[in-house]
């Protein structure tokens, strides 16, 4: 009888502290509340999610995402196509900036969807599962030669780089390489937005690569 007593205050107290827990986040800002497109990406049978970021909210953040997907259809339509975005219905980014697993409506573009892209999809669900990375731009740089990646590790010999977007004028950028082998995360341009073959060059003799995800329009 004193097991199962100790049984029930111990749940009962890890309880109590989840609620304690839940209770303390913040209230979303409401300022984040928004249409947040985002360029889809795989790596095998799994669909990645990047945020399309801009210096200003609701938007000044980027963010890396896994979808949990089950619809074959969806990944080979991500899979197969040069560059898909996704026109969510309006959300709160913060959900997301936390963590939290949540399903959203969206529509899916073949091509960029606000620059003529083609509607593939409309009002799917998908299911964000896990926050890959995230950074807000607090901390953002002025605009330099000089550039700097950070590292989201899928797997063992499988990476995400992420450029880390500096003032105006900058850039977006997202690469892959498998079997990385000595590459650098921080090194010099010969401009502040170089052209995408001089950052491929860069990360010539990192392993094989795969070009994710390129953008200079929005960070001029």
């Amino acid at each position: 009888m004193k097991k199962v007593l100790l049984c029930v205050l111990f749940f009962l107290t890890h309880v109590s502290f989840a609620e304690d827990e839940v209770k303390k986040l913040p209230p979303l800002d409401p300022a984040y509340m928004g249409v947040h497109g985002m360029v889809l990406v795989t790596q095998g049978s799994s669909i990645y999610a990047s945020h399309l970021p801009l210096y200003n909210k609701p938007h000044n953040v980027q963010l890396l995402y896994k979808l949990d997907n089950n619809d074959l259809a969806v990944l080979k339509t991500v899979r197969d196509g040069q560059l898909i975005t996704i026109k969510p219905k309006p959300f709160n980014l913060q959900r997301l900036m936390r963590g939290e697993q949540m399903d959203i409506q969206v529509d899916l573009y073949a091509g960029h969807f606000e620059r003529g892209g083609m509607l593939v999809y409309e009002n799917i669900s998908l299911s964000f599962d896990k926050q890959m990375y995230v950074r807000t731009f607090d901390d953002i740089k002025p605009s330099s030669t000089t550039q700097e990646y950070d590292v989201v590790s899928l797997n063992q010999n499988y990476k995400i780089y992420i450029h880390r977007i500096q003032l105006a004028p900058s850039f977006d950028h997202l690469l892959a390489i498998d079997l990385e082998a000595g590459c650098l995360g921080r090194f010099n341009t010969s401009s502040p937005v170089p052209k995408e073959t001089e950052l491929q060059y860069k990360f010539l003799n990192c392993g094989t690569m795969k070009p994710l995800y390129f953008e200079t329009e929005d960070f001029q």
